[in-house]
């Protein structure tokens, strides 16, 4: 400044009213031309260095570090030019280093926001998606609103302060109102944190057909934070909070892999040959893999004898399908092409009989005595038959020597 004064004098001008005025204009014109400089020319070169790398992760940052750095060179030069050519008091200066503050405090906020927003969608976008499971693409959104709140809260207090606003009453005031919230909101609270157990622990998805014990079983429309919805066989929608949800057995159709096993019991007379029905029953099961694009032929096909029931033998047939929709499909095959192979090779799939059996020397309208003999037809017919009472129904009855004359019958009940 001195230097300017001096050179003015020696040219006779003396102490212009005008000098400062025009220092601050031409200080405020160069802060504006560098930050102009900054953004049209040096930014583009940077990016064209960046676009060099192998990922884009740099030109995000360069991106979003563009306006806020210009605008913090143009803060800076008009801070420049309003302290440094004029004579400020003291109440002044504060007041300048004060607005310079917050503004600088403004301008890092945004700086430090646009560049982690923009990393968190970067990151979203590109490498999200190369991750084995979808945990990231429910998670990284709210983590990024999160951040948001975070980082602006912050920024927003620093602001406060350094503007001479007491914050120590409202941090305190926010935290009981915080805890006063969190009392009110506790079974939301508890959703929530059941969501990013649910999200987090990776054995659910979209699309997975589940069954919860003893409850709703359908497929998995949308898992959110706080509530996982089901559609059900019925095309119902069923909505089951995130904390009931997180406690509850259930199992998972889908996982670990999509295959499905399909388990079928069969059993056959006993006087069917063994040998014929196991070779029958492999061989419809490897042209249903053949044929069938519903089974996993690398699986293959099992076969088992597994116990002697009271009527049949036994035995279980084991393919693999290659969802649970297929399963279906694959077992009513199998079942329709076992049971045309059976008919054709005459092996009997035997249904539960029951034998009856009576005393010796029984026939049908006779009754048989205490000592083995039988009554006639005609001495049993001439004794008169008591009523029979339903309360009681009679299966099967022996008459003795000493029984009375009138407790006669017509044979045995069945």
């Amino acid at each position: 400044m001195m230097a300017m004064l001096s050179i003015s004098a020696r040219f006779g001008v003396g102490d212009p009213a005008w000098l400062n005025p025009a220092i601050v204009v031409g200080s405020i014109l160069a802060a504006a031309l560098t930050a102009l400089i900054f953004h049209f020319v040096m930014v583009p070169i940077a990016l064209r260095l960046t676009n060099r790398t192998a990922i884009d992760l740099d030109d995000q940052v360069v991106r979003a570090a563009r306006w806020p750095l210009s605008l913090g060179i143009i803060v800076l030069g008009i801070y420049l030019a309003v302290t440094i050519p004029v004579d400020l008091s003291a109440r002044q200066q504060e007041i300048v280093d004060t607005i310079a503050k917050a503004a600088g405090l403004i301008l890092a906020t945004s700086l430090v926001l646009r560049v982690v927003t923009r990393s968190l969608d970067w990151y979203l976008h590109n490498l999200a998606a190369q991750t084995p499971g979808d945990m990231d693409d429910r998670l990284l959104p709210m983590v990024r609103r999160a951040v948001v709140v975070l980082i602006s809260a912050v920024g927003g207090l620093l602001v406060l302060d350094t503007l001479g606003v007491p914050i120590s009453p409202l941090i305190a005031g926010l935290g009981l109102g915080g805890l006063a919230v969190a009392l009110a909101l506790q079974p939301t609270l508890a959703n929530v944190f059941a969501g990013a157990y649910v999200m987090t622990e990776g054995v659910i998805a979209p699309g997975d057909y589940i069954e919860l014990e003893g409850s709703v079983a359908g497929y998995v429309m949308e898992v959110s934070w706080r509530s996982t919805r089901v559609r059900t066989w019925g095309n119902n929608l069923v909505v089951i909070p995130n904390s009931k949800f997180a406690e509850t057995i259930f199992t998972n159709y889908q996982q670990p892999l999509p295959p499905v096993n399909v388990y079928l019991t069969c059993g056959v007379s006993y006087e069917s040959d063994l040998h014929l029905v196991e070779a029958v029953s492999r061989e419809v099961m490897e042209n249903l893999l053949e044929t069938d694009p519903n089974g996993v032929k690398e699986y293959g096909a099992w076969f088992g004898f597994e116990s002697f029931g009271d009527s049949t033998v036994v035995f279980w047939l084991f393919l693999q399908a290659k969802d649970r929709l297929a399963s279906f499909e694959l077992q009513s095959a199998l079942i329709r092409d076992l049971q045309q192979r059976f008919s054709e090779e005459g092996i009997v799939i035997n249904y539960p009989v029951r034998a009856l059996r009576f005393p010796d020397g029984w026939r049908p309208g006779g009754t048989v005595r205490q000592d083995g003999g039988e009554e006639s037809q005609s001495t049993s017919a001439s004794r008169p038959t008591p009523p029979r009472r339903r309360s009681r129904p009679q299966t099967d009855r022996h008459l003795s020597d000493d029984a009375p004359s009138d407790a006669g019958g017509d044979g045995p009940d069945i």
